[in-house]
């Protein structure tokens, strides 16, 4: 970790080199940036343990009452890695969110089930259950695995140039692991988020109820900034007994065991494209995705 001021505006590139997430406290805030801009914040495995540590970092720390999450550079995340140079799905972490064994000398399904488990609905959940209220800062895109860290989030602050979108079905796969998309907004509008993996703006997303506010770019770091002081000024307890009551209600709604459901249909596709297709993710790699959105932009 870094004591590196944030760029929570999006507007600067982190320096290269730099670690793949930053941490700095402002009084009672702590700034949690994703930083990986060359690559749009895609999220590998060193960025996941770095931003677990993170949060954790924000939770023990006492002088911390609210935490802002926000992404370096133009865009908040495009998703999980599927294809820079930096990719390190086959690669051992020392396990934090479960007590799945390790993937990286498993193969087939057993070792993407034990991974997934881990670093993508394990770490999301944990996450989800963070004691402090948490503010998602979104510029530019949030895509698939960017969904997952903004939607496990208190509270959205999007500018008006974000966007966000799930396009796995593109991969024959039912949406991300942290399949929330029911709860986040209605779900017919669920359906057609999934069912044509258009991108929904900024200003559509506040009006289905899944975007606390919308401003402009120049203004995305100060006004989180300012509704995150506001959040500081509660009482801690008052505000860990708060979140745990609204997120108690989702799971009463069906989220965790809806999520668990999901989870396995979205396992039983893998496997499908690994029988039928050259890979589990039916050989849509990243220029494939881009190709197949390009074409549809265009059509």
């Amino acid at each position: 970790m870094t004591a590196e001021t944030p760029d929570t505006s999006g507007t600067t590139a982190a320096p290269e080199g730099s670690e793949p997430v930053l941490y700095e406290r402002r009084g009672p805030v702590a700034y949690v940036t994703l930083n990986r801009p060359r690559y749009r914040n895609a999220q590998n495995s060193a960025m996941t343990y770095a931003l677990d540590a993170a949060f954790y970092r924000a939770s023990e720390d006492n002088e911390v009452k609210v935490i802002v999450l926000a992404g370096s550079g133009e865009h908040f995340s495009a998703g999980h890695d599927i294809g820079t140079p930096e990719r390190d799905a086959h690669l051992p972490f020392e396990r934090k969110a479960g007590l799945w064994w390790g993937h990286s000398d498993k193969a087939g399904a057993e070792s993407r089930f034990a991974r997934e488990s881990e670093v993508y609905l394990g770490m999301c959940r944990r996450w989800r259950e963070l004691p402090k209220p948490v503010v998602a800062s979104v510029q530019g895109a949030c895509v698939a695995g960017g969904l997952m860290l903004a939607w496990v989030c208190d509270l959205i602050v999007a500018s008006e140039d974000a966007f966000f979108a799930d396009p796995v079905v593109r991969m024959g796969i039912p949406g991300v692991e942290y399949f929330a998309h029911p709860w986040v907004m209605p779900p017919r509008i669920a359906k057609e988020f999934l069912f044509t993996g258009d991108r929904m703006s900024a200003r559509r997303a506040y009006e289905v109820g899944m975007v606390n506010r919308v401003v402009e770019r120049a203004e995305l770091a100060d006004r989180t900034r300012e509704l995150a002081e506001k959040i500081a000024e509660m009482p801690r307890l008052g505000l860990a007994l708060t979140k745990r009551a609204v997120n108690q209600a989702e799971d009463l709604q069906g989220l965790h065991t809806g999520m668990d459901s999901v989870f396995g249909l979205h396992h039983l596709a893998h496997a499908h494209n690994a029988e039928t297709a050259k890979d589990s993710l039916g050989g849509m790699d990243v220029a494939a995705m881009k190709n197949a959105s390009r074409q549809k932009a265009e059509g």
